[in-house]
């Protein structure tokens, strides 16, 4: 039974994750759609991949403020109001045609700030819980749902393709900002007089990738995120092209079974070995892609209902996982490395090379949908042959 003074922390996180789940959905889920109408096709690759640039610099950077020194909080309010600010700016850009140069600058502006965040919070989370296999999915889910409202607001508003999603995703960051007021506080440890600048830049988290599962598990969120990295630029342009309109809101059925294996997670990690929750999540993604290249309007559907699936049990499960296994000093800069490997490694491949991919598979009658689909599903399969063998993972009972 959680005590009321917890009951009061619990409901703060809740709104906090839920808050910052639609905010980041406003943006990222239209972002292709938008450069579409506003004829930015070119660039779209190289927009998405700044996420991936920001995420090899700003998580670690501020992973390790957040260790040492200034609370989670404070750091999460200083990045909603930079991040609210940065997506104004860039909406307004994109709405009077500011050239795409200068709209690129503006989004790497933005991704500066917006990288970190998520971690940061994830780690702030996870160390206010007692039992973060049993606590945390249930917080996780008010995430997902948070993202599912934003992607029905956009779609309510007619925002699809819109720079009106930006301004609506700006208001909702410094929403973010306002929950930060209200989150519990952690301590700090006291800052090291003689901090090196490798430590400072929060490099020492590289040290993770000398334990064998951590380093596996690292490497399979980067790898995995690699044709990951195809869903929001080109599963709305497909959901196009088979006739749906309105894509932010079917983009959302994602969410439904993120939820349903979110709330899930729970008891799995309870019954199940980690190996084989993170195997399962995985062969969900080699499905998901194998639908999707059914290239009809149902199984596009299916597919991308069970990207949902897919990411939570791998990604969801990898957080928990480092809360687990890592050091408590070490939590955010735990956090803030899993997003360096799967945002930034993995997302920077995955939108430059599915980028490349999809080109490829462009002809001008059409895109070959299956073969583009069916190539990352095969690429999947290969991540989950990797994970599978180079896993060890401890026995039950250790």
């Amino acid at each position: 039974m959680l005590t009321t003074l917890r009951k009061a922390e619990y409901f703060e996180l809740l709104v906090l994750f839920f808050v910052q789940g639609a905010a980041m959905s406003m943006w990222f889920v239209p972002l292709g759609p938008i450069l579409d109408a506003h004829g930015l096709q070119a660039i779209k690759p190289i927009a998405f991949a700044g996420s991936a640039l920001a995420a090899f610099i700003s998580p670690l950077i501020f992973g390790a403020m957040a260790d040492r020194h200034a609370t989670p909080a404070k750091v999460l309010r200083g990045l909603a109001l930079a991040t609210a600010v940065s997506m104004a700016a860039v909406s307004t850009a994109i709405k009077f045609n500011c050239g795409p140069w200068l709209i690129l600058i503006l989004i790497q502006t933005f991704y500066l700030s917006y990288a970190p965040m998520f971690s940061i919070s994830s780690a702030l989370i996870l160390a206010r819980l007692e039992d973060a296999r049993k606590e945390f999915a249930p917080i996780r889910a008010l995430a997902t749902f948070g993202w599912m409202v934003g992607c029905w607001l956009v779609s309510a508003l007619s925002a699809d393709a819109s720079s009106l999603a930006g301004y609506s995703g700006a208001a909702a960051w410094l929403a973010v900002a306002i929950c930060t007021f209200f989150l519990p506080a952690l301590e700090v440890p006291p800052s090291v007089a003689n901090l090196t600048w490798h430590e400072r830049l929060g490099l020492d988290a590289l040290t993770l990738l000398k334990n064998r599962d951590h380093r596996v598990v690292f490497i399979t969120a980067a790898l995995f995120n690699i044709p990951l990295a195809a869903f929001y630029p080109y599963a709305p342009t497909h959901l196009r092209d088979l006739g749906l309109t309105h894509t932010s809101a079917w983009m959302s059925l994602a969410q439904v079974t993120e939820l349903m294996a979110t709330f899930s997670l729970g008891w799995l990690l309870l019954n199940w070995r980690l190996k084989w929750v993170f195997a399962c999540g995985l062969g969900f993604g080699v499905l998901r892609f194998a639908l999707s290249a059914m290239n009809e309007k149902y199984w596009l559907l299916a597919g991308v209902a069970l990207h949902g699936a897919s990411f939570a049990l791998v990604y969801i499960t990898a957080q928990i996982y480092l809360g687990q296994r890592v050091d408590a000093a070490w939590r955010t800069r735990a956090q803030a490395l899993l997003s360096l490997m799967g945002n930034g490694v993995g997302s920077l491949i995955g939108y430059l090379g599915t980028g490349w991919w999809f080109a490829a598979c462009a002809r001008p009658a059409g895109t070959r949908w299956p073969l583009f689909w069916g190539g990352l599903a095969a690429a999947v399969a290969a991540v989950l042959v990797y994970f599978l063998t180079a896993y060890q993972g401890q026995k039950r009972g250790t």
